[in-house]
């Protein structure tokens, strides 16, 4: 990670990274609405990074209060674009399965200064 940054400019330069990944490469059929949604949603990822929590569809939606499916929807192209790995893990209770992300380590090698 980049964590020689401070945490301001760390923050500048994957705002530009996450307009540049979302907005330079649309995929074909997708609308701005679901172009500004994927950017809004790369920002609350960040911020759970930041502050050590997992990023699970169910922290997602408890922080943003939309419902799984909407989660979902909003997290498939990015990890479609390669921004975010996916993968499935027990959940919480330890029975079932849980979807967990993480950002490909790929994007914070990008946002270190060259």
């Amino acid at each position: 990670m980049a964590s020689a940054l401070k945490p301001e400019m760390q923050e500048q330069r994957f705002s530009a990274l996450s307009l540049q990944e979302v907005f330079d490469k649309p995929f074909e059929g997708e609308t701005p609405q679901s172009r500004l949604k994927q950017i809004g949603m790369m920002t609350v990822l960040y911020m759970m990074h930041q502050r050590g929590e997992k990023l699970t569809l169910a922290t997602i939606k408890n922080i943003t209060g939309m419902t799984r499916n909407t989660v979902k929807e909003s997290i498939d192209p990015l990890v479609a674009r390669g921004i975010l790995q996916e993968t499935i893990v027990k959940n919480s209770a330890g029975r079932g399965t849980a979807w967990q992300y993480e950002f490909h380590p790929d994007i914070f090698e990008r946002l270190k200064f060259d």
